[in-house]
């Protein structure tokens, strides 16, 4: 386990750092001593039971869930999960990247498809689901790099998301890049047979090397697989097909075209909206694939027969498609900060710092708990030092964090809101989700965990999905609280003085364009 997570930190009114973790013995007794209620059994889950009303839920073991920390080995476990499997994989993702370690991952898959070959095991399959826009961007691309595993072998399946928006004229004048941000399908799920990584990291060098972002494995979670290789699907099947000839066509079933229909795209998204909802209805998801061997332990330790097993964690996942009026994630997020109470601790990370509207009132007007608000800073921000006008976004994120600054300081709020910089030196910064810590509780109850960055693509124009960790597993609370306390160990604090300095300011264009423009990224 890391080093840090054995340090002590104190506790004060509000901070960045858990309090001191020094257990008390168990006596029995339901109150510490400082005289705070200790929840028992079941309390800490039933109190974000009401996550129910936003989509399925999954009773597992906290020992079956294990928090990845560093991008190497994020890389190491997809390659090795990807090669072991042997019923399916699949993945889903913004892009695949093209570089000498993407190709090493796609060698995975293909020796995975090898392997069923060998066993005899027709049944096998790969589904790969990538964005349309970034994965079609340049002449080498996410396309070219896994064409020649699709001619290999007939049951690797690859789809194109197109969002419907992105259409007519906009669709002929926008550039490669700038098409980009009209909307996108950002879901980032890695699943191999019934185990899976849930993360906002995409497929790329930078993401398995000095990227920082967030990634956790369930292991052996049968229906929770199966709910998200499900989900993944049914994306897919109004997805765009590709071929190994490069050609695209729509999947077999689906007949609304997502850019080519005279309606401004009215029917593709009605169409998709009930394909989505369909796929996220309150039921049984065991008879979702028919690759998962289900046990009898595992079918009664998740669905929704928790009050015949003890169980400890509970996943809930959310999903947010605001194009076709999808907003389970939203409500749930916002249902995490209206009801916060004083002395709760949100701790809330986002690589890309845009806050929608509703958020941040919801945040200064409604909220009672403490938030802790990590972002990237300049020189950890993905864009600084791109070419273009895109070497200007990592200005628009410094104006947009000197805005809601200004916004806490008109409050009188920055004892219970504090904004956080992730710096390190030659890393970039893509971390995103929450850790929620109740009243004089050493270790995280909650996490939040994902592709949403809390802004205004993810809620309205891209696909998002993350989901909501509930646990009183004391191992997993360890791993996130040691995860929390790494990421934030790398932060400086943001107050007044840091927008003076002079890799601070921000031209007037940049301003104005901001203001513009802001709902596009």
């Amino acid at each position: 386990m890391h080093i840090m997570h054995h340090m002590q930190f104190k506790w004060i009114s509000f901070c960045t750092k858990p309090p001191t973790y020094n257990p008390l013995p168990n006596t029995g007794n339901k109150y510490n001593v400082d005289g705070h209620h200790l929840a028992g059994p079941g309390e800490k889950l039933d109190k974000f039971s009401w996550l129910s009303q936003h989509g399925p839920q999954f009773h597992i073991h906290g020992e079956q869930v294990q928090v990845i920390t560093e991008p190497a080995q994020f890389y190491e476990v997809l390659k090795l999960k990807t090669r072991r499997a042997k019923h399916r994989i699949t993945y889903a993702s913004l892009y695949l990247g093209t570089g000498a370690l993407e190709k090493d991952l796609v060698s995975s898959m293909r020796e995975a498809c090898l392997n069923a070959v060998h066993a005899g095991n027709s049944k096998f399959e790969v589904n790969v689901l990538l964005d349309y826009t970034r994965g079609s961007r340049g002449k080498v691309n996410s396309r070219s790099m896994l064409r020649p595993l699709m001619a290999e072998h007939s049951n690797v399946k690859v789809s194109l998301y197109h969002s419907p928006d992105l259409r007519g004229l906009l669709k002929k004048i926008l550039p490669e890049r700038f098409n980009e941000t009209v909307g996108l399908t950002h879901i980032k799920v890695y699943l191999f047979d019934d185990s899976f990584i849930i993360s906002g990291a995409n497929l790329s060098n930078d993401y398995f090397t000095n990227r920082q972002d967030r990634y956790i494995l369930f292991n052996d979670c049968p229906e929770l697989a199966n709910f998200f290789n499900d989900l993944v699907k049914t994306i897919m099947s109004f997805s765009l097909d590709l071929s190994p000839d490069n050609t695209l066509n729509l999947s077999p079933g689906w007949n609304c075209h997502p850019y080519k229909e005279t309606d401004g795209g009215l029917g593709f998204k009605v169409a998709a909206r009930l394909k989505i909802n369909d796929c996220l209805k309150m039921e049984d998801f065991s008879s979702i694939g028919n690759n998962s061997s289900i046990s009898a332990e595992n079918t009664r330790l998740t669905g929704d027969n928790r009050k015949n097993v003890e169980t400890d964690t509970v996943v809930y996942p959310l999903v947010q498609m605001g194009p076709f009026g999808v907003t389970h994630d939203e409500m749930a997020t916002l249902g995490l900060f209206r009801s916060s109470e004083p002395n709760d601790n949100i701790l809330l990370a986002s690589g890309y710092f845009n806050l929608t509207d509703h958020y941040m009132s919801v945040i200064l007007d409604q909220s009672l708990g403490k938030f802790s608000i990590l972002m990237a800073s300049p020189q950890a921000n993905g864009f600084l030092g791109a070419k273009g006008i895109a070497g200007a976004i990592p200005y628009s994120y410094i104006y947009l964090a000197h805005e809601f600054y200004k916004r806490v300081k008109e409050r009188n709020q920055t004892r219970r809101i504090h904004l956080m910089e992730y710096v390190r030196d030659r890393w970039t910064f893509h971390g995103k989700g929450l850790w929620y810590y109740l009243p004089s509780q050493p270790l995280p109850t909650l996490t939040l965990v994902g592709s949403p960055n809390f802004g205004f693509r993810s809620v309205y124009r891209d696909l998002e999905c993350q989901v909501a960790l509930v646990t009183e597993n004391k191992h997993l609370q360890e791993q996130l609280r040691e995860e929390h306390v790494r990421l934030f160990a790398s932060s400086q604090p943001v107050d007044e003085s840091t927008f003076q300095g002079r890799d601070r300011y921000v031209p007037l264009w940049i301003r104005y364009v901001t203001k513009l423009i802001k709902n596009f990224f």
